[in-house]
């Protein structure tokens, strides 16, 4: 689960002697013995070998100065190919760090529960298609027999293996982090941990705050989730101030959202008010709001609607060709820009189209699961296309779907 990049061209070396390919060439295939008749593309591996040991060993003594400063180009960085990232709960919850903020009261632990219900059992939630995974819910301000009583009038009987309670866990800096490391270990499937409340793990740290305490807080549970690629929730109280913008109410600096991926505002108009509503901000999902209904008897919240900004990505032809090219039935293609060009029937220029790919590498496989690489051989680059049939288990809503 953890997000890796891969870089699909070499990079340009500083200080590298590149341009002696013959003699080096010569130099390597010599250690193989007099027999040794090697083949374009074995000439072609040990030369790029060497020219990437050569590279690695500038870049070494570069990185040794004391001024030095890493940087990429705009060329090396659409070279770049990053994984995708698909919704955990489509159009609601996503990978990254996520603070979920609102009144004492407001309903924010039978929320909490409900999301851990519906990833872990992998049942749609509302009318959002859901990716099953593993659940870690550290109710830190609960005891066990009240979670039994809340899950058991939330969803009666049915019950799921693959989600984990928790009522005491150690703070930030007594090594929270490395019992989440333990569990996930344990647990490789999981895509989602709920810390409820934020101030129960931080509570070592002192009641005095600063942006850059708060900052440097969210940040370090941002390294683990991003690492580790799941969607980590902290659940967080408002202030009581008002103000004109939701997220301002956010307790605690600025410090806290600015490090985080986005941030979840829950509020009722009034407290006795069985509506609600949850505004969403983040970098990966457009700004949203919720409005949400209390069920009288389960105490789940349903949807009754929601709002989103008028602006909607435009299609991406080529990702849409690929998609319905490559797929369970056709799971992997290798060629050449120019031959996919060819097969798929794309107006498009065949450098125009790798570096389109490496852009939107990560969009391909949130929409339609295939997997882009692109590589280098003797005969140029070669770009790979792969079906991931082990991709996340997805559960769409049926017409009769209960919507708890």
């Amino acid at each position: 689960m953890t997000e890796e990049r891969e870089m699909t061209a070499l990079m340009t070396s500083v200080g590298a002697e590149v341009g002696q390919s013959p003699n080096v060439t010569t130099d390597i295939i010599s250690d193989y013995g007099d027999n040794f008749n090697p083949s374009a593309e074995e000439l072609f591996e040990a030369q790029m070998q060497y020219e990437q040991e050569m590279q690695a060993q500038a870049q070494a003594e570069r990185e040794a100065e004391p001024g030095f400063m890493q940087t990429v180009s705009m060329p090396e960085l659409y070279e770049m190919v990053y994984p995708g990232k698909p919704p955990i709960i489509d159009h609601f919850l996503y990978p990254g760090t996520y603070l979920f903020v609102g009144a004492p009261k407001v309903g924010k632990s039978f929320m909490m529960a409900q999301i851990a219900y519906h990833v872990s059992s992998g049942t749609p939630m509302w009318n959002y298609s859901v990716r099953k995974g593993t659940v870690l819910y550290l109710a830190l301000e609960d005891d066990y027999r009240r979670l039994q009583e809340r899950l058991y009038r939330m969803f009666g009987t049915e019950t799921t293996p693959d989600l984990f309670f928790s009522v005491a866990s150690k703070s930030l800096n007594e090594g929270l982090l490395d019992q989440l490391d333990t569990f996930m270990n344990e647990h490789q499937e999981t895509s989602v941990v709920i810390i409820d409340t934020l101030q129960k793990v931080r509570e070592a740290e002192g009641d005095t705050y600063s942006y850059a305490r708060d900052y440097d807080i969210i940040a370090g549970l941002k390294a683990f989730a991003d690492r580790t690629g799941i969607c980590l929730i902290l659940v967080h109280h408002t202030r009581k101030q008002k103000s004109d913008d939701n997220f301002d109410r956010i307790s605690g600096t600025n410090g806290l959202l600015g490090a985080a991926d986005g941030a979840f505002i829950m509020y009722k108009n009034k407290r006795s008010d069985g509506d609600a509503t949850i505004e969403v901000s983040g970098r990966d999902q457009p700004d949203k709001k919720f409005m949400l209904t209390r069920n009288k008897e389960t105490l789940c919240w349903e949807l009754s609607g929601e709002k989103s900004p008028e602006y909607t990505e435009p299609p991406e032809p080529v990702l849409e060709a690929i998609g319905g090219f490559i797929n369970a039935d056709n799971p992997t293609w290798e060629g050449t820009a120019t031959e996919l060009i060819e097969k798929l029937e794309l107006d498009i220029k065949p450098n125009a189209l790798s570096l389109k790919l490496n852009v939107n590498a990560g969009k391909l496989y949130n929409l339609f699961f295939v997997q882009y690489s692109n590589s280098r051989s003797h005969k140029g680059r070669k770009i790979t296309l792969r079906y991931d049939k082990d991709h996340p288990i997805i559960v769409e809503p049926e017409s009769d779907t209960d919507q708890r």
